[in-house]
Protein backbone atom coordinates (compact mmCIF):
# COMPACT_ATOMS: atom_id res chain seq x y z
CA UNK A 1 0.00 0.00 0.00
CA UNK A 2 3.05 2.28 0.27
CA UNK A 3 5.25 3.59 -2.53
CA UNK A 4 8.97 4.24 -2.56
CA UNK A 5 10.04 7.72 -3.65
CA UNK A 6 13.63 8.73 -2.80
CA UNK A 7 13.33 12.46 -2.15
CA UNK A 8 14.93 15.53 -0.61
CA UNK A 9 13.58 18.98 0.10
CA UNK A 10 16.12 21.76 -0.44
CA UNK A 11 15.46 24.74 1.82
CA UNK A 12 17.29 27.62 3.52
CA UNK A 13 17.08 30.03 6.46
CA UNK A 14 15.70 32.64 4.05
CA UNK A 15 15.55 33.89 0.50
CA UNK A 16 18.87 34.78 -1.10
CA UNK A 17 20.82 31.83 0.28
CA UNK A 18 21.19 30.19 -3.14
CA UNK A 19 18.47 27.50 -3.15
CA UNK A 20 17.56 27.79 -6.83
CA UNK A 21 21.16 28.17 -7.92
CA UNK A 22 22.35 25.07 -6.06
CA UNK A 23 19.21 23.07 -6.87
CA UNK A 24 19.78 23.67 -10.60
CA UNK A 25 23.44 22.72 -10.21
CA UNK A 26 22.51 19.50 -8.41
CA UNK A 27 19.87 18.66 -11.03
CA UNK A 28 22.47 19.18 -13.75
CA UNK A 29 25.04 17.02 -11.97
CA UNK A 30 22.62 14.22 -11.10
CA UNK A 31 21.22 14.14 -14.64
CA UNK A 32 24.73 14.08 -16.06
CA UNK A 33 25.50 11.05 -13.89
CA UNK A 34 22.60 9.19 -15.48
CA UNK A 35 20.28 9.41 -12.47
CA UNK A 36 16.59 9.70 -13.36
CA UNK A 37 15.75 12.80 -11.33
CA UNK A 38 12.59 14.91 -11.15
CA UNK A 39 12.08 18.36 -9.65
CA UNK A 40 9.38 20.22 -7.77
CA UNK A 41 8.96 23.71 -6.36
CA UNK A 42 7.22 24.43 -3.08
CA UNK A 43 4.94 27.45 -3.13
CA UNK A 44 3.44 29.63 -5.89
CA UNK A 45 6.58 30.19 -7.96
CA UNK A 46 6.67 30.06 -11.77
CA UNK A 47 10.23 31.09 -12.59
CA UNK A 48 12.15 28.55 -10.52
CA UNK A 49 10.24 25.72 -12.19
CA UNK A 50 11.29 27.14 -15.58
CA UNK A 51 14.93 26.79 -14.53
CA UNK A 52 14.32 23.22 -13.36
CA UNK A 53 12.69 22.45 -16.70
CA UNK A 54 15.58 24.06 -18.59
CA UNK A 55 17.94 21.63 -16.84
CA UNK A 56 15.93 18.42 -17.10
CA UNK A 57 13.97 19.12 -20.31
CA UNK A 58 10.84 17.80 -18.58
CA UNK A 59 8.20 19.83 -16.69
CA UNK A 60 8.78 20.80 -13.08
CA UNK A 61 5.77 20.86 -10.79
CA UNK A 62 4.51 23.07 -7.96
CA UNK A 63 3.50 21.62 -4.61
CA UNK A 64 1.77 24.00 -2.23
CA UNK A 65 0.40 23.11 1.23
CA UNK A 66 -1.86 26.17 1.22
CA UNK A 67 -3.49 25.53 -2.14
CA UNK A 68 -4.28 21.87 -1.39
CA UNK A 69 -4.22 19.51 1.59
CA UNK A 70 -1.75 16.78 2.50
CA UNK A 71 -3.33 14.05 0.40
CA UNK A 72 -3.67 16.20 -2.71
CA UNK A 73 -0.03 17.27 -2.32
CA UNK A 74 1.05 13.64 -2.03
CA UNK A 75 -0.94 12.55 -5.07
CA UNK A 76 0.34 15.45 -7.16
CA UNK A 77 3.87 14.52 -6.10
CA UNK A 78 3.36 10.82 -6.84
CA UNK A 79 2.05 11.54 -10.34
CA UNK A 80 5.38 13.03 -11.45
CA UNK A 81 8.00 11.82 -8.96
CA UNK A 82 10.90 9.61 -10.00
CA UNK A 83 11.42 6.15 -8.55
CA UNK A 84 15.12 7.08 -8.39
CA UNK A 85 15.28 10.61 -6.96
CA UNK A 86 13.19 13.77 -6.64
CA UNK A 87 14.40 17.19 -5.48
CA UNK A 88 11.84 19.62 -4.05
CA UNK A 89 12.99 23.23 -3.78
CA UNK A 90 11.30 25.06 -0.91
CA UNK A 91 10.16 28.68 -0.97
CA UNK A 92 11.50 31.55 1.13
CA UNK A 93 12.82 30.59 4.57
CA UNK A 94 12.17 27.10 5.92
CA UNK A 95 9.57 28.21 8.48
CA UNK A 96 8.11 31.12 6.47
CA UNK A 97 4.49 30.36 5.64
CA UNK A 98 1.34 32.46 5.36
CA UNK A 99 2.06 36.12 5.90
CA UNK A 100 5.62 35.23 6.84
CA UNK A 101 4.32 34.54 10.37
CA UNK A 102 2.81 31.05 10.17
CA UNK A 103 4.13 27.54 9.61
CA UNK A 104 1.11 26.82 7.41
CA UNK A 105 2.13 27.00 3.76
CA UNK A 106 5.85 26.87 4.57
CA UNK A 107 8.61 24.59 3.27
CA UNK A 108 8.59 23.06 6.73
CA UNK A 109 4.93 22.08 6.40
CA UNK A 110 5.53 20.74 2.88
CA UNK A 111 8.45 18.61 4.12
CA UNK A 112 6.18 17.24 6.85
CA UNK A 113 3.39 16.44 4.36
CA UNK A 114 5.84 14.53 2.16
CA UNK A 115 7.89 13.13 5.05
CA UNK A 116 10.95 14.32 3.13
CA UNK A 117 14.48 14.70 4.53
CA UNK A 118 15.56 18.33 4.39
CA UNK A 119 18.89 19.76 3.24
CA UNK A 120 19.49 23.39 4.17
CA UNK A 121 21.48 25.70 1.91
CA UNK A 122 23.14 28.34 4.09
CA UNK A 123 24.79 31.47 2.75
CA UNK A 124 28.03 31.58 4.75
CA UNK A 125 29.39 34.81 3.30
CA UNK A 126 30.78 36.69 6.30
CA UNK A 127 30.06 33.78 8.69
CA UNK A 128 32.36 31.44 10.55
CA UNK A 129 31.41 29.47 13.64
CA UNK A 130 28.17 31.48 13.85
CA UNK A 131 26.74 29.11 11.25
CA UNK A 132 26.68 26.47 14.03
CA UNK A 133 24.48 28.71 16.16
CA UNK A 134 22.17 29.43 13.24
CA UNK A 135 21.74 25.71 12.47
CA UNK A 136 21.30 24.82 16.14
CA UNK A 137 18.52 27.35 16.47
CA UNK A 138 16.69 25.99 13.43
CA UNK A 139 17.04 22.39 14.61
CA UNK A 140 15.76 23.19 18.10
CA UNK A 141 12.88 25.26 16.73
CA UNK A 142 11.78 22.41 14.46
CA UNK A 143 12.17 19.81 17.19
CA UNK A 144 9.93 21.84 19.49
CA UNK A 145 7.07 21.53 17.00
CA UNK A 146 7.45 17.96 15.72
CA UNK A 147 10.07 15.48 14.61
CA UNK A 148 13.18 16.93 13.04
CA UNK A 149 13.42 16.54 9.25
CA UNK A 150 16.51 18.71 8.77
CA UNK A 151 19.16 16.11 8.04
CA UNK A 152 21.85 17.84 6.00
CA UNK A 153 23.40 21.15 5.08
CA UNK A 154 25.26 22.63 2.11
CA UNK A 155 27.46 25.63 2.92
CA UNK A 156 27.18 28.20 0.12
CA UNK A 157 29.78 30.92 -0.46
CA UNK A 158 32.15 29.16 1.94
CA UNK A 159 35.92 29.45 1.60
CA UNK A 160 37.82 26.25 0.90
CA UNK A 161 40.28 27.14 3.66
CA UNK A 162 37.63 27.51 6.37
CA UNK A 163 35.37 24.65 5.28
CA UNK A 164 37.12 21.65 6.96
CA UNK A 165 37.07 23.30 10.39
CA UNK A 166 33.43 24.47 10.11
CA UNK A 167 32.30 21.06 8.83
CA UNK A 168 34.00 19.38 11.81
CA UNK A 169 32.40 21.75 14.30
CA UNK A 170 28.91 21.35 12.83
CA UNK A 171 29.01 17.56 12.76
CA UNK A 172 30.50 17.28 16.25
CA UNK A 173 27.93 19.59 17.80
CA UNK A 174 24.77 18.99 15.76
CA UNK A 175 22.83 15.96 14.42
CA UNK A 176 23.22 16.95 10.75
CA UNK A 177 25.47 15.82 7.92
CA UNK A 178 27.47 18.47 6.10
CA UNK A 179 27.15 17.40 2.46
CA UNK A 180 29.68 19.87 1.11
CA UNK A 181 30.16 23.47 0.16
CA UNK A 182 30.23 25.86 -2.78
CA UNK A 183 32.85 28.59 -2.93
CA UNK A 184 32.00 32.06 -4.21
CA UNK A 185 31.10 31.91 -7.93
CA UNK A 186 31.43 35.44 -9.25
CA UNK A 187 30.74 34.69 -12.92
CA UNK A 188 27.95 32.13 -12.54
CA UNK A 189 25.20 34.11 -10.80
CA UNK A 190 21.67 34.12 -12.21
CA UNK A 191 20.39 37.62 -13.05
CA UNK A 192 17.24 39.00 -11.42
CA UNK A 193 14.63 41.71 -11.98
CA UNK A 194 11.44 42.93 -10.27
CA UNK A 195 9.51 39.62 -10.27
CA UNK A 196 12.52 37.41 -9.53
CA UNK A 197 15.12 35.74 -11.70
CA UNK A 198 15.26 36.51 -15.39
CA UNK A 199 13.77 33.78 -17.56
CA UNK A 200 16.09 30.94 -18.62
CA UNK A 201 15.75 31.96 -22.28
CA UNK A 202 17.09 35.42 -21.45
CA UNK A 203 20.30 34.31 -19.74
CA UNK A 204 23.21 34.01 -22.12
CA UNK A 205 25.05 30.69 -22.03
CA UNK A 206 22.77 29.30 -19.31
CA UNK A 207 23.66 25.72 -20.16
CA UNK A 208 27.38 26.53 -20.02
CA UNK A 209 26.91 28.22 -16.64
CA UNK A 210 25.01 25.23 -15.23
CA UNK A 211 27.55 22.73 -16.52
CA UNK A 212 30.36 24.81 -14.99
CA UNK A 213 28.42 24.94 -11.71
CA UNK A 214 27.92 21.17 -11.84
CA UNK A 215 31.67 20.73 -12.39
CA UNK A 216 32.33 22.70 -9.21
CA UNK A 217 29.67 20.84 -7.20
CA UNK A 218 31.13 17.52 -8.26
CA UNK A 219 34.38 18.58 -6.60
CA UNK A 220 32.94 19.96 -3.36
CA UNK A 221 29.61 18.15 -2.72
CA UNK A 222 29.38 14.54 -1.55
CA UNK A 223 26.80 13.59 -4.16
CA UNK A 224 26.77 9.92 -3.10
CA UNK A 225 25.89 10.95 0.45
CA UNK A 226 23.16 13.25 -0.85
CA UNK A 227 21.60 10.41 -2.88
CA UNK A 228 21.91 8.09 0.13
CA UNK A 229 20.05 10.61 2.30
CA UNK A 230 17.25 10.79 -0.28
CA UNK A 231 17.00 7.01 -0.35
CA UNK A 232 16.45 6.98 3.41
CA UNK A 233 13.12 8.77 2.99
CA UNK A 234 10.37 6.46 4.27
CA UNK A 235 7.91 4.80 1.89
CA UNK A 236 4.90 7.01 1.32
CA UNK A 237 1.17 6.33 1.64
CA UNK A 238 -0.23 8.32 -1.28
CA UNK A 239 -4.03 8.35 -1.10
CA UNK A 240 -6.62 8.92 1.59
CA UNK A 241 -8.30 5.64 0.71
CA UNK A 242 -5.09 3.77 1.43
CA UNK A 243 -4.61 5.60 4.71
CA UNK A 244 -8.19 5.26 5.93
CA UNK A 245 -8.49 9.05 6.44
CA UNK A 246 -11.62 10.95 5.51
CA UNK A 247 -11.77 13.62 2.83
CA UNK A 248 -10.10 16.80 4.09
CA UNK A 249 -11.88 19.45 2.10
CA UNK A 250 -11.04 21.76 -0.78
CA UNK A 251 -8.59 20.40 -3.27
CA UNK A 252 -8.43 16.91 -1.79
CA UNK A 253 -8.49 13.93 -4.12
CA UNK A 254 -8.96 10.28 -3.33
CA UNK A 255 -7.30 9.09 -6.54
CA UNK A 256 -5.40 10.52 -9.48
CA UNK A 257 -7.77 11.51 -12.26
CA UNK A 258 -7.28 9.90 -15.65
CA UNK A 259 -7.39 11.90 -18.84
CA UNK A 260 -10.84 12.30 -20.35
CA UNK A 261 -11.78 12.06 -24.01
CA UNK A 262 -10.73 15.27 -25.76
CA UNK A 263 -13.81 17.47 -26.00
CA UNK A 264 -12.45 20.90 -26.89
CA UNK A 265 -9.30 22.81 -27.81
CA UNK A 266 -8.02 25.62 -25.58
CA UNK A 267 -5.43 28.02 -26.94
CA UNK A 268 -2.75 28.81 -24.33
CA UNK A 269 -0.61 31.92 -24.83
CA UNK A 270 3.01 30.81 -24.37
CA UNK A 271 5.99 33.02 -25.14
CA UNK A 272 8.32 35.41 -23.30
CA UNK A 273 5.43 37.78 -22.55
CA UNK A 274 3.06 35.09 -21.22
CA UNK A 275 4.88 32.27 -19.49
CA UNK A 276 3.52 31.87 -15.95
CA UNK A 277 1.64 28.57 -15.85
CA UNK A 278 1.36 25.82 -13.27
CA UNK A 279 1.91 22.45 -14.93
CA UNK A 280 -0.80 21.12 -12.58
CA UNK A 281 -3.28 23.60 -14.09
CA UNK A 282 -2.56 22.52 -17.65
CA UNK A 283 -2.62 18.86 -16.68
CA UNK A 284 -6.00 19.25 -14.99
CA UNK A 285 -7.42 20.96 -18.08
CA UNK A 286 -6.29 17.96 -20.13
CA UNK A 287 -7.80 15.53 -17.63
CA UNK A 288 -11.10 17.36 -17.89
CA UNK A 289 -11.11 16.97 -21.69
CA UNK A 290 -9.20 19.95 -23.12
CA UNK A 291 -6.50 19.75 -25.76
CA UNK A 292 -3.84 22.39 -25.06
CA UNK A 293 -2.90 24.37 -28.17
CA UNK A 294 -0.02 26.83 -27.64
CA UNK A 295 0.14 30.12 -29.53
CA UNK A 296 2.20 33.31 -29.25
CA UNK A 297 0.67 36.79 -28.98
CA UNK A 298 4.16 38.08 -29.75
CA UNK A 299 4.95 36.07 -32.88
CA UNK A 300 1.70 34.71 -34.35
CA UNK A 301 -0.67 36.80 -36.45
CA UNK A 302 -3.79 34.67 -36.02
CA UNK A 303 -5.33 32.35 -33.49
CA UNK A 304 -5.24 28.59 -33.95
CA UNK A 305 -8.58 26.81 -34.34
CA UNK A 306 -9.67 26.73 -30.69
CA UNK A 307 -12.79 26.87 -28.54
CA UNK A 308 -11.39 28.95 -25.70
CA UNK A 309 -8.33 30.89 -24.61
CA UNK A 310 -6.11 30.88 -21.54
CA UNK A 311 -3.77 33.88 -21.28
CA UNK A 312 -1.54 33.59 -18.24
CA UNK A 313 0.79 35.94 -16.46
CA UNK A 314 4.28 36.96 -17.42
CA UNK A 315 5.95 40.15 -18.59
CA UNK A 316 3.67 41.97 -21.06
CA UNK A 317 5.11 45.27 -19.81
CA UNK A 318 8.53 44.29 -21.17
CA UNK A 319 7.07 43.52 -24.59
CA UNK A 320 4.40 46.22 -24.75
CA UNK A 321 5.64 47.59 -28.07
CA UNK A 322 5.73 44.18 -29.77
CA UNK A 323 2.32 43.21 -28.40
CA UNK A 324 0.83 46.55 -29.44
CA UNK A 325 2.28 46.41 -32.94
CA UNK A 326 0.98 42.88 -33.57
CA UNK A 327 -2.33 44.32 -34.72
CA UNK A 328 -3.54 41.13 -36.42
CA UNK A 329 -3.28 39.08 -33.21
CA UNK A 330 -4.95 41.79 -31.14
CA UNK A 331 -7.77 41.94 -33.67
CA UNK A 332 -8.18 38.15 -33.66
CA UNK A 333 -8.45 38.02 -29.87
CA UNK A 334 -10.80 41.01 -29.81
CA UNK A 335 -13.11 39.41 -32.35
CA UNK A 336 -13.07 36.10 -30.45
CA UNK A 337 -13.95 37.95 -27.24
CA UNK A 338 -16.80 39.86 -28.89
CA UNK A 339 -18.12 36.57 -30.28
CA UNK A 340 -18.34 35.23 -26.72
CA UNK A 341 -15.46 32.76 -26.83
CA UNK A 342 -14.59 31.68 -23.27
CA UNK A 343 -11.38 33.46 -22.23
CA UNK A 344 -9.62 33.08 -18.89
CA UNK A 345 -6.90 35.68 -18.33
CA UNK A 346 -4.66 36.01 -15.29
CA UNK A 347 -2.46 38.98 -14.31
CA UNK A 348 -0.39 39.69 -17.46
CA UNK A 349 -3.19 38.26 -19.60
CA UNK A 350 -5.66 40.59 -17.86
CA UNK A 351 -3.36 43.54 -18.64
CA UNK A 352 -3.17 42.49 -22.29
CA UNK A 353 -6.96 42.33 -22.71
CA UNK A 354 -7.45 45.90 -21.47
CA UNK A 355 -7.37 49.05 -23.57
CA UNK A 356 -3.91 50.36 -22.78
CA UNK A 357 -0.69 49.46 -21.03
CA UNK A 358 1.73 52.14 -19.84
CA UNK A 359 5.20 50.58 -19.72
CA UNK A 360 8.04 51.39 -17.33
CA UNK A 361 9.16 54.26 -19.59
CA UNK A 362 5.62 55.75 -19.45
CA UNK A 363 4.91 54.96 -23.10
CA UNK A 364 1.22 54.25 -23.52
CA UNK A 365 0.55 51.27 -25.78
CA UNK A 366 -2.74 50.06 -27.23
CA UNK A 367 -3.63 46.54 -26.15
CA UNK A 368 -6.50 44.26 -27.24
CA UNK A 369 -9.28 46.47 -25.91
CA UNK A 370 -11.67 43.63 -25.09
CA UNK A 371 -11.92 45.03 -21.55
CA UNK A 372 -11.98 48.65 -20.33
CA UNK A 373 -9.06 50.05 -18.37
CA UNK A 374 -5.44 51.12 -18.45
CA UNK A 375 -2.59 49.37 -16.64
CA UNK A 376 0.33 51.27 -15.13
CA UNK A 377 3.40 50.68 -12.98
CA UNK A 378 2.91 51.45 -9.27
CA UNK A 379 6.57 50.97 -8.37
CA UNK A 380 5.78 48.48 -5.62
CA UNK A 381 4.21 45.07 -5.13
CA UNK A 382 0.43 45.20 -5.02
CA UNK A 383 -1.79 42.91 -2.93
CA UNK A 384 1.14 40.48 -2.72
CA UNK A 385 0.51 36.96 -1.43
CA UNK A 386 -2.02 34.17 -1.19
CA UNK A 387 -5.73 34.84 -1.69
CA UNK A 388 -8.93 32.87 -1.26
CA UNK A 389 -11.36 33.84 -4.00
CA UNK A 390 -15.15 33.69 -4.05
CA UNK A 391 -16.62 33.82 -7.55
CA UNK A 392 -20.42 34.11 -7.15
CA UNK A 393 -21.08 32.67 -10.60
CA UNK A 394 -17.86 30.77 -11.19
CA UNK A 395 -16.33 30.86 -14.65
CA UNK A 396 -19.63 30.62 -16.49
CA UNK A 397 -21.83 32.79 -14.27
CA UNK A 398 -24.00 29.89 -13.09
CA UNK A 399 -22.73 28.58 -9.75
CA UNK A 400 -20.50 29.92 -6.99
CA UNK A 401 -16.96 28.58 -6.93
CA UNK A 402 -14.30 29.09 -4.27
CA UNK A 403 -10.74 28.82 -5.54
CA UNK A 404 -7.30 29.69 -4.18
CA UNK A 405 -4.56 31.69 -5.83
CA UNK A 406 -1.98 34.39 -5.29
CA UNK A 407 -1.10 37.88 -6.51
CA UNK A 408 2.38 39.11 -7.39
CA UNK A 409 2.53 42.24 -9.55
CA UNK A 410 3.95 45.74 -9.70
CA UNK A 411 1.30 46.96 -12.14
CA UNK A 412 -2.26 47.93 -11.36
CA UNK A 413 -5.33 48.84 -13.40
CA UNK A 414 -7.89 51.61 -13.48
CA UNK A 415 -10.54 48.85 -13.84
CA UNK A 416 -9.82 45.90 -11.53
CA UNK A 417 -13.40 44.65 -11.61
CA UNK A 418 -15.98 43.70 -8.98
CA UNK A 419 -17.02 40.17 -9.96
CA UNK A 420 -15.05 38.23 -7.33
CA UNK A 421 -14.03 38.80 -3.74
CA UNK A 422 -10.45 38.09 -2.64
CA UNK A 423 -9.55 37.55 0.99
CA UNK A 424 -6.15 37.17 2.59
CA UNK A 425 -5.85 33.92 4.57
CA UNK A 426 -4.18 35.86 7.41
CA UNK A 427 -5.95 38.90 8.83
CA UNK A 428 -9.18 40.50 7.66
CA UNK A 429 -8.02 42.20 4.48
CA UNK A 430 -10.16 41.63 1.40
CA UNK A 431 -11.17 43.39 -1.81
CA UNK A 432 -13.31 43.10 -4.91
CA UNK A 433 -11.52 42.01 -8.07
CA UNK A 434 -11.80 40.35 -11.48
CA UNK A 435 -13.98 41.17 -14.47
CA UNK A 436 -16.57 38.90 -16.06
CA UNK A 437 -17.85 40.15 -19.43
CA UNK A 438 -19.37 38.01 -22.19
CA UNK A 439 -17.19 34.88 -22.07
CA UNK A 440 -14.23 36.58 -20.36
CA UNK A 441 -13.11 36.04 -16.78
CA UNK A 442 -10.00 38.10 -16.04
CA UNK A 443 -8.12 39.67 -13.16
CA UNK A 444 -4.80 39.93 -11.37
CA UNK A 445 -5.05 36.72 -9.28
CA UNK A 446 -3.10 33.68 -10.47
CA UNK A 447 -5.42 30.73 -9.88
CA UNK A 448 -4.42 27.24 -8.75
CA UNK A 449 -6.94 24.97 -10.46
CA UNK A 450 -6.49 21.81 -8.31
CA UNK A 451 -7.84 23.82 -5.36
CA UNK A 452 -11.23 23.80 -7.16
CA UNK A 453 -11.38 21.13 -9.91
CA UNK A 454 -15.03 21.98 -10.59
CA UNK A 455 -13.94 25.44 -11.79
CA UNK A 456 -11.90 23.70 -14.49
CA UNK A 457 -14.83 21.45 -15.41
CA UNK A 458 -16.97 24.57 -15.82
CA UNK A 459 -14.38 26.19 -18.11
CA UNK A 460 -14.08 23.10 -20.29
CA UNK A 461 -17.86 22.71 -20.48
CA UNK A 462 -18.18 26.37 -21.43
CA UNK A 463 -15.69 25.81 -24.26
CA UNK A 464 -17.60 22.72 -25.42
CA UNK A 465 -20.84 24.68 -25.51
CA UNK A 466 -19.21 27.51 -27.42
CA UNK A 467 -17.85 24.98 -29.93
CA UNK A 468 -21.38 23.67 -30.43
CA UNK A 469 -22.97 27.14 -30.72
CA UNK A 470 -20.33 28.24 -33.25
CA UNK A 471 -21.17 25.29 -35.48
CA UNK A 472 -18.01 23.26 -34.95
CA UNK A 473 -18.20 19.55 -34.32
CA UNK A 474 -17.05 18.03 -31.02
CA UNK A 475 -13.41 16.97 -31.07
CA UNK A 476 -12.94 13.20 -31.08
CA UNK A 477 -9.89 11.74 -29.37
Amino acid sequence: MKKRFPRLLISAPGSGNGKTYITCGLLTLLSRKGIDVRSFKGGPDYIDTMFHRAVLQVPSHNLDPFFTNKWAVRELFAESASQHLSLIEGAMGYFDGLGGTQIRGSASELASMLDAPVVLVVNCKGLGRTVCALLKGMLEYEKAGRKTLIQGVILNRMSAMLYPAIKKQIEEELPVKVLGYLPEQQDLSLESRHLGLKLPEEIADLRVKLETLADQLEKTIDIDELVKLAEQAPDMVVSQEQSGHNNQGTGSRTRCETRSQTRCRIGVARDLAFCFYYEENLSLLEKKGAEIVPFSPLEDTRLPEVDGLLIGGGYPELFARELSENVDMKSAIYQAAMAGMPILAECGGFMYLQERLKDEQNHNWKMVGALPGECYNTGCLGRFGYVELTLPGGMNGKEQRNIKGHEFHYFDSTENGHYAYAKKPVGNKGWECMVRDKGILAGFPHLYYPSCPQFVSDFVEQCVQWRSSSGRKEKQS
